[in-house]
């Protein structure tokens, strides 16, 4: 049997932004590392032609963990 995509939404970047109390240039900075696997899809639309990072619900647990680590780091 093939593999099964269980995704079934992801938020924009805006959105995860105004939802963690950053920028989105913030959260994209964060995202560079990130991948597939991680939670981070690319959204494409007429709006959107180049692409807009969305995350999953796991890509958002795990961008909670990447500021969580950089707040330790600052100390």
């Amino acid at each position: 049997m093939a593999h099964v995509n269980k995704v079934h939404s992801v938020r924009t970047i805006g959105l995860v932004a105004r939802e963690l109390d950053k920028t989105e240039d913030e959260i994209a900075d964060l995202a560079l590392g990130m991948d597939p696997q991680d939670g981070l899809i690319w959204i494409y639309s007429p709006e959107h032609e180049d692409g807009i990072m969305a995350f999953t619900y796991d890509g958002v647990d795990n961008l909670e963990t990447l500021i969580a680590d950089q707040q330790i780091a600052k100390r």
